[in-house]
């Protein structure tokens, strides 16, 4: 169904002016990276904040008052770009085994950035300076680090076509989690 869906996509005048397009794939790729530079940098500096590296003297409530706005600014604009580039190369994206391993630790970051925002955070007050943070701040401080450090390298090995459906024969594991339709000739 979803396979069906992205083929149709892939027929459509937009995905196929925008995939030929000569500047215009790339420039959405480049606001892509660069809103992931924004994001990223806000996220990581949290992330810091909360395992007591950097910042130290600036109270996490501070840090984060200051931060998501840009932090959401970056990822509202990448999550933009990053639909765009799926609607340019549907299929090939769609049997990508780093897209989908990208897809499964977005979610997982989503997780763990809901869960800090809604058991976490609140307590802010209670350990907002100095050395106290809590473990599970720091747990999910070092857990977002880990997952958006694999999120970027599975974003940028979805660019190869090491496991591309076409590219047989390969691990009958990798056509699985690819779901590659196999066929096979015989003579």
């Amino acid at each position: 169904m979803i396979l069906h869906f992205c083929e149709w996509l892939a027929d459509t005048p937009w995905s196929i002016a925008l995939h030929e397009s000569l500047y215009g794939y790339a420039i959405v790729e480049s606001v892509h990276v660069w809103a992931l530079c924004i994001f990223l940098s806000m996220a990581v500096l949290l992330d810091l904040r909360l395992l007591g590296l950097a910042l130290r003297d600036v109270p996490v409530s501070t840090v984060i008052r200051r931060l998501l706005p840009w932090s959401q600014a970056g990822f509202a604009v990448m999550v933009m770009t990053g639909a765009l580039l799926f609607f340019a190369i549907p299929i090939r994206t769609y049997h990508s085994v780093f897209f989908r391993l990208k897809l499964i630790l977005l979610v997982l970051a989503g997780v763990n950035a809901w869960w800090f925002h809604i058991r976490t955070e609140p307590t802010v007050a209670a350990w907002d300076v100095g050395a106290g943070i809590p473990r599970r701040a720091r747990l999910a401080g070092a857990l977002s680090l880990a997952l958006w450090a694999s999120i970027v390298i599975a974003g940028r090995m979805i660019a190869y076509n090491w496991f591309d459906c076409d590219r047989q024969p390969q691990p009958a594991i990798v056509n699985w989690a690819a779901s590659c339709t196999v066929t096979t000739s015989s003579e």
